[in-house]
C-alpha cells in the first residue's frame, strides 16, 4: 500500500509538470487536476475530497494573502519612487558589482532571521529587480543568494515556527539550537547562495523577465538613501518587536501592543502607509497616482494567489491521503542513527507535502518517541537535522516554488534548475555540517 501511494504521488507530480510545461495549462489548473487525481486514486472518500482541497487552499492563503498584497504594495512604492534604485546603487557602490551576490546573501540572511520567508521575499525582491535593471546582470546571480539567506534561516533558526515547534517536541535547549543553527546556517548559505549562483547563472539564462514588480520611477525626485533603507527595514524592525517584547518585562497591555504591531500583516500595513508618505507625498506623488500604483501592482497578484492556493490544496490532499504517514512509517522501519533518521523522514515528508513547516513538525513528532530512550542523542542537532531535511527538493507542491517562479519571471524548468537545486544544496550541506558538529559536541 505504501509503495502504491508513493507511485500515484509521483504520477500526480508528473501531471503538474506536464500540465504546465507541455499541455500549457495554467499552474492552478494543473495543480487542481493533480489533486483530484491523487485524491481519487489514493482512495480518499468522495465526500471528503472537496473539503480537504478547500481546507488546504484556505490554510495557505489565510496566512499569505495579506502579506503578499501589502508586501507587493510596499515593493511597488520602493520601485516606482526610486527608493529601490537608491538601495541598489548603495550596494553597487559599497560592494562593487563583483561582490553583489555576497551583499545580497547578507541582506537575505539578516532580514530573514526575524521575518517569515514570504515576508522577506516580498521585501527584498524589489531590490533584487532594481539591481538587475541597474547592472543588466542575470537575475539568478542576484536573486539566488537572497533566497538562500532567507530560506536557511526559515528552516533552521529560531524563532521561526518550524524550529520552535521541533524544539518543543524534542525538549531541546533553544539557546543551544540558536547558536548551533547560526554556526551551520551561514556557511551553508554561502555555498548554496553566491557560490552556486556564480556557477548556475552561466548555465541558466531566463527567457522571461520579472513582471509582478516593474521598476519604473514615477516620482518627481528620488528619496534619500537613508529614507529608502528606513522604509525597507521598517517592517523588519517592527517584526523584531515580537521576538524581544517577551523579554523586556513590560506592562501586559504594552507588550500585547508591541506583539500586535510586530505581526507581519500589521507591520507591513504600517510600512505601506510610511511608504505612501515618505516615498509618495514627499516625493511629489498625489493621492490619485498612489491609488493607481496600488491597483497596478495588485491586479497581477491574482494569478500567483490562486496558484499558491492550489498548491495548498494539493498539499492537503497529500496529507489526507496518507502519503506523509506512508513515507514516515517506511523510514522508521530502517535502522539508522537518530540524526540521519530525522533528516530522511523530514526530507521525504517535505517532498510529499511541499511544506517545510509540516515536514519539520511531523518528522519531529515521529522521531521524538524513537529517541526518547536513546542515551547520548544531541537533541539540539536533532532539531537542526530535521530542519535541514525539511528544506529538501522544493517542487510543484510548495508555495515557495511558485512564489519564486512568478516573482523572478522564471519558467517551471528554470525554477527547477535554480530554486529547487539551491534548496537541495541547503538541505544536504546543513545536514553534513550537523553531522560534523555532532562529532565535536
Amino acid at each position: 500500500m505504501n509503495l502504491y501511494l508513493l507511485g500515484i504521488t509521483v504520477v500526480a507530480i508528473i501531471i503538474v509538470i506536464l500540465g504546465v510545461s507541455w499541455w500549457k495549462w495554467h499552474a492552478f489548473i494543473s495543480l487542481t487536476v493533480a489533486s483530484l487525481f491523487l485524491a481519487v486514486f489514493s482512495g480518499l472518500p468522495m465526500d471528503k475530497i472537496v473539503g480537504a482541497y478547500e481546507t488546504g487552499v484556505g490554510a495557505v492563503l489565510g496566512h499569505l494573502v495579506g502579506i503578499l498584497a501589502l508586501g507587493t504594495i510596499l515593493g511597488k512604492m520602493m520601485s516606482d519612487s526610486g527608493a529601490g534604485m537608491q538601495v541598489a546603487d548603495f550596494f553597487i557602490k559599497k560592494f562593487g558589482e563583483k561582490k553583489l551576490p555576497w551583499a545580497m546573501l547578507l541582506s537575505g540572511f539578516i532580514i530573514g532571521i526575524p521575518v517569515f520567508f514570504e515576508v522577506g521575499l516580498v521585501i527584498l525582491l524589489p531590490i533584487v529587480i532594481s539591481i538587475w535593471k541597474s547592472t543588466k546582470k542575470n537575475i539568478i546571480l542576484i536573486g539566488i543568494p537572497v533566497l538562500a539567506g532567507l530560506s536557511i534561516v526559515h528552516g533552521l533558526v529560531p524563532p521561526h515556527p518550524g524550529a520552535m515547534t521541533a524544539i518543543g517536541i524534542y525538549n531541546a535547549n533553544m539557546g543551544h539550537v540558536l547558536l548551533y543553527s547560526l554556526i551551520i546556517a551561514f556557511p551553508t548559505a554561502l555555498i548554496a547562495g553566491p557560490i552556486f549562483a556564480k556557477w548556475v547563472h552561466k548555465r541558466v539564462v531566463p527567457v522571461g523577465e520579472p513582471e509582478l514588480i516593474r521598476v519604473e520611477t514615477k516620482s518627481n525626485q528620488l528619496p534619500s538613501t537613508g529614507t529608502s533603507f528606513f522604509i525597507i527595514l521598517l517592517p523588519v524592525l517592527l517584526m523584531v518587536l515580537t521576538v524581544i517584547a517577551p523579554y523586556l518585562s513590560l506592562p501586559g497591555a504594552f507588550e500585547k501592543f508591541l506583539l500586535f504591531i510586530g505581526s507581519p500583516v500589521i507591520a507591513l500595513l504600517i510600512s505601506c502607509f510610511a511608504a505612501y508618505f515618505f516615498l509618495g507625498y514627499r516625493q511629489g506623488m498625489d493621492k490619485n497616482l498612489l491609488k493607481k500604483l496600488t491597483e497596478e501592482c495588485l491586479l497581477p497578484l491574482a494569478s500567483i494567489i490562486i496558484i499558491i492556493g492550489a498548491g495548498g490544496g494539493f498539499k492537503q490532499i497529500l496529507i489526507e491521503s496518507g502519503v506523509g504517514n506512508a513515507i514516515a512509517s517506511m523510514a522508521e522501519q530502517i535502522s539508522l542513527s537518530p540524526i540521519v533518521l530525522a533528516f530522511l523522514v523530514a526530507g521525504l515528508i517535505r517532498i510529499a507535502t511541499g511544506s517545510a513547516t509540516v515536514a519539520l513538525t511531523t518528522a519531529a513528532g515521529i522521531v521524538a518517541p524513537v529517541v526518547a530512550n536513546m542515551p547520548g542523542v544531541n537533541l539540539e542537532l536533532l532539531v537542526i537535522a530535521t530542519g535541514a531535511g525539511s528544506l529538501m527538493f522544493s517542487h510543484v507542491n510548495d508555495a515557495g516554488f511558485w512564489l519564486v517562479k512568478e516573482y523572478m519571471g522564471l519558467t517551471v524548468k528554470e525554477t527547477f534548475k535554480t530554486w529547487t537545486v539551491m534548496e537541495t544544496i541547503l538541505s544536504f550541506v546543513a545536514f553534513i555540517f550537523a553531522l560534523i558538529l555532532d562529532v565535536f559536541i
